[in-house]
């Protein structure tokens, strides 16, 4: 039986993924990196450390170090987040039912802290989950499993009988490596991208996530 649902957060509970394109942009190019919005997409769903070592690793520059680059691009991923922030369709009904028959729910996020605590409070969410996970106290983030497995260990409740909704790939192959189900809902790809051949399902929008979807789950893992 699904005995927790676990929640990404960029591209799944808010619409961030355009703040954060916006953010990279500009940060980068103040160090004389220019990306292009398709050169954002390389690096969706990575934590914040590996964005900036991408980046780094590519196109090297000299004066601020990556540390700053990095604490940089997190504050103004979070003033944004907090000034400009949308729900995503469905999500509180999304999570009232992921909440059925006492289930526990969880949000497990490559976002930093910061970022977090800005969306939550941004969707008035804060008290909606029983454990709040960031990966940056991981030692190494998604595509690891490890922000999944960790999160699982704090809701008491084995990774395989845990379900993730993700939007990102490279979510979607973390949740799997941790041997929970997982439900993708993608973000800016079609629902016919051969790379989500791994999800037990795809959805249009948080919207078309039912008990009935969990029944589903629930019976095919058995």
């Amino acid at each position: 039986m699904i005995g927790a649902v676990i929640f990404d957060m960029d591209g799944l509970l808010v619409d961030s993924e355009p703040l954060w394109v916006e953010s990279e942009i500009e940060v980068f190019g103040e160090v004389g990196v220019v990306l292009r919005e398709e050169d954002c997409a390389q690096t969706k769903g990575l934590r914040v450390d590996d964005v900036v070592g991408h980046w780094y690793g590519r196109r090297p520059w000299n004066g601020p170090s990556r540390a700053d680059v990095e604490a940089t691009l997190i504050a103004r991923v979070a003033s944004r987040v907090r000034e400009r922030g949308v729900a995503l369709p469905g999500v509180s009904r999304a999570i009232e039912i992921a909440k059925g028959g006492g289930r526990p729910i969880a949000l497990a996020s490559s976002s930093p802290s910061a970022i977090i605590g800005a969306a939550l409070e941004r969707l008035d969410l804060g008290a909606a989950f029983d454990v709040v996970q960031s990966a940056e106290t991981e030692a190494l983030g998604k595509p690891h499993p490890g922000i999944f497995l960790r999160t699982a260990e704090r809701l008491g409740v084995p990774p395989t009988r845990c379900l993730v909704l993700e939007d990102s790939l490279t979510g979607l192959v973390a949740a799997k490596a941790a041997r929970m189900a997982c439900v993708v809902v993608p973000f800016d790809h079609p629902d016919h991208d051969p790379r989500f051949v791994l999800a037990d399902a795809i959805l249009g929008s948080l919207e078309a996530f039912d008990e009935a979807l969990i029944a589903a789950l629930d019976r095919a893992r058995r």
